[in-house]
């Protein structure tokens, strides 16, 4: 680099849909340091620090290289409100629990903590693995407003396969639902009249025939049938297959 060369500033902003997987308005919003501080004073809030690596450490990230570019000013909140700002939500599921992370009204993160699930056995307390069913259930706290697709039956399919021992998928189980979700949906051109995650999935745990603790290689195969029957070969986040290798993670962690 000669004397007379300087670094380059970026050309364009980082934007709200360069990080995040979003739609509409808020895909083309810039990423301002007040949105950062805003998402940090929620995760402190709710989970006692700010998750290294997470959504609010994303933006501060972004924010700090519009702000040095010159895209944004200090204090400047390019999108969010205190009425529609940030949201972050956590639900105890069971062996689980779910942090859901929002902006305005779309969700950019999931997080998924063990919890403690306690079982009495010979007077000795000790601490219960996620089953496949409880993760199908976390799913309805990530991805529930999700409309059901192909992409979620076959994956819904193969972890009930893997949670029976003769491989059958029972008429009318959860697998089935799933399956008629996603064919109803097919058809119909606006998302709000579709049959959702939740619909299917809530009480999945108390619907399946046999249940059993999620393995690792349960999870790469629920993986394998979303990835294989989603048209952009990618797994929806927060969706059945993520929560899947997520109960799979946490249950390995928990291996002596």
């Amino acid at each position: 680099m000669s004397q007379q060369e300087q670094p380059k500033r970026p050309q364009e902003p980082v934007k709200y849909g360069d990080v995040f997987e979003v739609s509409g308005e808020l895909a083309d919003r810039r990423i301002a340091p007040e949105d950062a501080r805003m998402m940090q004073a929620k995760e402190t809030s709710a989970l006692g620090h700010t998750q290294k690596g997470g959504i609010a450490a994303t933006m501060q990230s972004a924010a700090t290289a519009n702000r040095r570019a010159g895209f944004v000013e200090p204090g400047v909140a390019t999108y969010l409100d205190p009425d529609r700002g940030v949201s972050v939500e956590q639900t105890d599921v069971p062996g689980a629990r779910v942090t859901k992370e929002s902006i305005g009204v779309q969700d950019v993160g999931q997080y998924v903590e063990p919890r403690p699930v306690s079982t009495a056995a010979m007077g000795v307390s000790v601490q219960s693995k996620i089953t496949i069913g409880q993760a199908l259930e976390a799913t309805v706290h990530t991805a529930g407003k999700k409309p059901v697709d192909q992409s979620d039956a076959a994956a819904i399919q193969a972890a009930e396969v893997r949670a029976s021992s003769n491989n059958v998928i029972a008429p009318g189980g959860v697998a089935a639902s799933a399956q008629s979700a996603a064919d109803y949906n097919a058809p119909i051109e606006f998302d709000e009249n579709k049959i959702k995650l939740a619909d299917v999935l809530t009480g999945a745990a108390g619907k399946l025939q046999e249940d059993k603790a999620v393995t690792k290689q349960d999870a790469e195969g629920v993986v394998s049938a979303e990835l294989r029957n989603n048209p952009n070969l990618s797994t929806y986040p927060g969706g059945v297959a993520d929560s899947v290798t997520a109960a799979a993670r946490l249950n390995a962690k928990g291996d002596i």
